[in-house]
């Protein structure tokens, strides 16, 4: 598929998704400890909800415009951060821009910790460093995500998180994101990776997780958020993460927030989730 993300900003995928980084950020700030976030895949960071990309699809409306009436008070507990973020980026930037993961990320960052943002694109590449390069501990580099994760880690403050979000424009993009985490994980056995993959049909996605189930050395989650039936595989029915190392109160958070969000954020009625371990066990 091809997912140019400038007409996708804010639906249903980037809400899952983003939701979980910020977890998985505020879980890492725990410790005093610098850490460093690599986003291999970056984008452009901020996107207009009312320019002509986003305006063609509308497809924040039922993503990130279905938030606006809150969720049940123990999933809104969990989505204050994010929510946090959105407001302070539309503080700075307007009150139409969604955040992509490098404005996430621009704005959880501490004065200790380090982002790289990644963008092969020239023209993204060029808004990306416009928007970020000159923030004094984030640095933008024009390279290709692949080459970019593996020559990046692992990073000197020796915690931290990598973002693999890929537009997934090739064929057997899925398959690779599968065999690029488990080449990492072995280059970078502590880090948290988190892999982002649309949905449309289920079975690529079985296999991916049956190998890394087989193949981790470490322990890992798949969570998945589903909209539309995936029995349809013509359509975008869903998203996931697979997330290796997870903190170790992700999956009670996905447990409690996914099924919340695939309530709220069903199309045609269907609405399911996805939380399951793999690996060796934590």
């Amino acid at each position: 598929m091809n997912y140019r993300h400038a007409f996708h900003a804010g639906n249903f995928a980037d809400v899952m998704k983003h939701a979980l980084l910020v977890r998985i950020l505020t879980y890492l700030q725990r410790k005093e400890t610098p850490l460093r976030v690599i986003d291999t895949h970056a984008g452009i960071g901020l996107y207009d909800l009312a320019g002509d990309e986003a305006g063609r699809t509308g497809e924040w409306i039922e993503g990130i415009g279905r938030l606006d009436e809150p969720l049940a008070p123990e999933v809104e507990e969990l989505l204050v951060p994010y929510r946090k973020v959105i407001a302070d980026v539309r503080a700075r930037h307007g009150g139409t821009i969604y955040p992509g993961s490098p404005a996430i990320v621009r704005e959880l960052l501490r004065r200790q910790d380090r982002g790289v943002f990644v963008e092969l694109h020239p023209a993204d590449h060029a808004l990306l460093s416009e928007a970020f390069n000159a923030v004094a501990n984030l640095k933008v580099m024009h390279l290709d995500g692949w080459t970019a994760l593996h020559a990046l880690i692992p990073p000197k403050e020796k915690r931290g998180l990598v973002l693999i979000d890929p537009p997934y424009e090739k064929p057997n993009e899925l398959e690779r994101l599968g065999a690029e985490l488990l080449a990492a994980l072995k280059k970078w056995p502590t880090g948290v990776y988190a892999g982002w993959y649309p949905i449309k049909d289920v079975a690529p996605v079985d296999a991916v997780a049956a190998r890394l189930d087989a193949e981790s050395a470490r322990p890992g989650l798949r969570l998945e958020l589903y909209v539309d039936d995936p029995r349809d595989p013509s359509r975008l029915n869903g998203s996931g993460l697979f997330v290796l190392n997870p903190p170790w109160s992700l999956k009670e958070e996905a447990e409690r927030l996914l099924p919340a969000l695939a309530e709220r954020l069903s199309r045609s009625g269907y609405g399911a989730y996805r939380c399951e371990a793999f690996g060796p066990p934590a």
